[in-house]
């Protein structure tokens, strides 16, 4: 994630932002340029801006920006909460379809390029009453269709859910990045042979019956010795879910990467910054530039990965002396390592198109 400037008075503007706290212009985001505009002729809010606060510019010639334009279903908004559920789940959607932008993947929705390689989303509810035999909205992927249970955009309930799963770490923005990980795989690796055969290598056949393989993983729970092999526990049950929470780490690495680049913090790679040299973030709310890099060839995700566990250590260790849990309460590997190198080889090697939102791959 970036940092952003107002186009009028040039003052910082967070992604969320959709007014200047500076200058008061109200402002839309531009996920084609990766920056905010002014509202104009050119420069036309979504309709939803007034249903679920987006501050995302419309498509030309459409009513719905890029992101918006994903949903199918939202949740019942006559129902008590449920507004202020949306709106939390579509701030967590949109930082997810800002990375998916940035690496140049497709994102379209079904309507426009078919039920077959389209993408689209639903938020539902849990039925009032946990309806006939008590059944809930389960978060999930159905070729393309992401279903996510906006119950989850309350931090008592997800926490509830975290502890009842036994997971280290449950966020909206986590439920995306893994079910959009399930998306790519079919998008990216399951037409391929090549593609299909070095992920096999690495993650196992995924022809091993699925039901099957949930069924055991939550009856009998992680190996002893997962850590050595996954990212996480439910990394385990089977390799499409491997890819996926393999996919959802690799989009957080590089997503938190990218915003400790925009503040300008050293973690071993910025070879002029001197020891005694403490890098500003804030320059009287004027963004300053993060020293450019040469832009010559891909990094190599080794030196992303050693730059992610000097900054994991220390997030976690000033999370400590506040007494709150790890950031990032993962071990990675040397295995879940050569997987998360297998997902950024896969990015790197995308077409690159016009409009993506991301520096190179150097910037990180």
């Amino acid at each position: 994630m970036k940092l952003f400037d107002c186009p009028h008075c040039g003052h910082r503007l967070y992604f969320e932002n959709a007014q200047c706290l500076n200058c008061a212009s109200l402002v839309l985001y531009d996920p084609e340029d990766a920056r905010f505009a002014l509202p104009g002729a050119d420069a036309f809010h979504c309709t939803n801006a007034d249903e679920c606060a987006c501050n995302w510019m419309a498509e030309p010639g459409h009513a719905f920006c890029r992101a918006c334009a994903l949903n199918q279903l939202i949740p019942d908004l006559s129902v008590d909460g449920n507004r202020r559920r949306w709106i939390r789940v579509e701030a967590a959607k949109k930082r997810a379809v800002y990375s998916l932008l940035a690496f140049g993947l497709p994102v379209a929705p079904k309507q426009d390029v078919g039920d077959e390689i389209g993408l689209a989303f639903d938020f539902l509810a849990d039925p009032i009453g946990g309806g006939p035999g008590g059944e809930r909205i389960l978060t999930g992927h159905d070729n393309g269709r992401i279903t996510l249970n906006v119950a989850e955009a309350d931090s008592a309930e997800r926490e509830r859910r975290r502890v009842e799963m036994g997971e280290n770490y449950r966020t909206l923005l986590g439920h995306f990045r893994h079910e959009l990980g399930h998306y790519y795989w079919d998008r990216l690796i399951r037409d391929d042979p090549q593609k299909l055969a070095g992920f096999r290598a690495l993650f196992g056949d995924e022809r091993a019956d699925y039901e099957q393989a949930l069924k055991t993983y939550y009856a009998d729970g992680a190996p002893r010795d997962w850590q050595q092999h996954h990212i996480s526990a439910y990394a385990t049950s089977h390799p499409w879910e491997d890819w996926a929470e393999t996919w959802a780490h690799h989009m957080h690495i590089t997503d938190t990467l990218e915003m400790v680049h925009a503040l300008n913090f050293p973690l071993g790679r910025l070879e002029t910054v001197e020891a005694n040299e403490l890098p500003r973030a804030d320059t009287g709310g004027k963004l300053q530039p993060a020293p450019s890099e040469p832009a010559s060839r891909p990094e190599p995700f080794e030196r992303i990965l050693d730059r992610w566990l000097v900054l994991s250590e220390a997030s976690n260790s000033i999370n400590r002396c506040m007494g709150l849990p790890d950031l990032y309460p993962f071990v990675i590997s040397d295995v879940a390592a050569q997987k998360l190198a297998f997902v950024h080889q896969l990015l790197t090697d995308l077409p690159k198109t016009t409009g993506t939102n991301r520096e190179p791959a150097e910037a990180f």
